[in-house]
C-alpha cells in the first residue's frame, strides 16, 4: 500500500464513526468545473431511502482548485460523510482508484468519473443487482468522447478481441461507472495499471476469474471541462491491457491459435517444398518446430496461471 504517498484529509460535517454500506469513489484530476456539481448530484441521488453511504474523492495532484472545492463541499455536507484524499504527485487514474478502493469503508464501491459524464442517479439502477452479482457496470448508450472517428472503431475492435479472449459478451469494456464488492476487488488490485486502462483491467479481472458481472444501460453525457484522452497513447495502452490480462489469466486463448497458425504455415510450406524439390527443407522444420514450441509455451503458461490461482 502506497500510504506514504497519500495524505488523507477527512473533512465532513457528519459523524464518520458508523460504517457505511456504500462508498462512492470519485477519482479527480483538474475537474474544478465539474466536481461540486457532481458531488451535489451524488448526494441528491442517494439521500432518499438509500443505503448508508460515504463519498470519497481522490485528488490526483490537481493543479487547479479541485481538491479545495471538494473539501469545501465536505465541510458543509450534512447528509453523508465526505472524505478527500490528496495525492502529492500525479500517478494516473488507476493509481487514484486503487488508493480509493483501499481507503473505502463500504462493502460495495461505486466508481464514476468526476467530470459529470455519468449521471449519479443511475447508481440506484446498479445496486439492486447485489449480492447476486460481484460487479455491475453501466454500459453507455452513446459515445460523447472526443475524436469519435478514432475511438469508435478502436473500441469496437478491442472490445471484440476481449469478448473472444474472455468468452463473454461485453457491451462496454472501458466504462468508468461500475459498482463492485470491495472484498472481491482487493486481491486483484495488483493487476490494475496506474493509467488510463484501469477500468478495463477491473472488468477483465472479474470476467477471467469466474465472477458474476452484469451490464446495465446507462446514459452518457458530454464531459465538463477538457478531456485527458490521448488518442495514440491511450488506444495502444487499451489494447495492451486486454492482451496482458488474458496472458495473466487465460494464456491458451492467445498461444493456442498462434500455434495453430504457425504450425499450419509450416505444414503448408513443407508440402510446397516437397512438390517443388521432392523433399522438406530445413526452414520447413524450423517453422513447424516454432509452432510446436509456441503450443508448449502456452501450456506452461496455463499451468503457471492455474498454480497461481491456488
Amino acid at each position: 500500500m502506497d500510504a506514504w504517498q497519500t495524505q488523507v484529509v477527512t473533512t465532513s460535517a457528519t459523524d464518520v464513526s458508523t460504517t457505511p454500506k456504500l462508498t462512492v469513489l470519485l477519482p479527480a484530476y483538474n475537474e474544478e468545473e465539474a466536481i461540486r456539481d457532481v458531488l451535489e448530484e451524488v448526494v441528491e441521488a442517494l439521500t432518499d431511502d438509500g443505503p448508508s453511504y460515504e463519498i470519497l474523492v481522490v485528488d490526483d495532484a490537481s493543479t487547479d482548485r479541485t481538491a479545495e472545492l471538494a473539501e469545501c463541499f465536505a465541510r458543509t455536507c450534512w447528509q453523508c460523510s465526505v472524505r478527500v484524499i490528496r495525492r502529492p504527485e500525479r500517478r494516473g487514474a488507476g493509481a487514484a482508484r486503487k488508493v480509493g478502493i483501499r481507503q473505502a469503508r463500504g462493502e460495495i464501491v461505486v466508481m464514476l468519473d468526476a467530470d459529470g459524464s455519468y449521471p449519479p442517479e443511475c447508481i440506484g439502477e446498479l445496486l439492486p443487482h447485489f449480492p447476486a452479482y460481484d460487479q455491475v457496470n453501466g454500459a453507455r448508450t452513446s459515445e460523447q468522447g472526443t475524436l469519435p472517428w478514432l475511438r469508435r472503431p478502436a473500441k469496437w475492435f478491442i472490445r471484440r478481441l476481449a469478448c473472444y479472449l474472455t468468452g463473454h459478451e461485453i457491451p462496454d469494456l472501458n466504462t468508468g461507472m461500475k459498482a463492485f464488492k470491495r472484498d472481491v476487488m482487493l486481491p486483484w488490485l495488483w493487476v490494475v495499471p496506474d493509467g488510463f486502462s484501469c477500468v478495463t483491467t477491473m472488468t477483465l479481472a472479474f470476467l477471467c476469474n469466474g465472477y458474476a458481472v452484469k451490464y446495465v444501460p446507462t446514459p452518457y453525457r458530454p464531459r465538463i471541462g477538457r478531456s485527458k484522452f490521448h488518442p495514440i497513447k491511450d488506444t495502444l495502452s487499451y489494447l495492451s491491457t486486454v492482451l496482458r490480462m488474458v496472458l495473466y489469466f487465460r494464456p491458451l486463448k492467445v498461444f493456442l491459435p498462434l500455434s495453430g497458425v504457425v504450425t499450419a504455415a509450416g505444414v503448408g510450406k513443407s508440402a510446397l517444398s516437397f512438390l517443388t524439390t521432392g523433399s522438406m527443407q530445413e526452414s520447413d522444420i524450423v517453422v513447424i518446430t516454432a509452432g510446436f514450441m509456441t503450443c508448449m509455451l502456452g501450456l506452461l503458461a496455463e499451468v503457471i496461471v492455474a498454480h497461481h490461482r491456488r
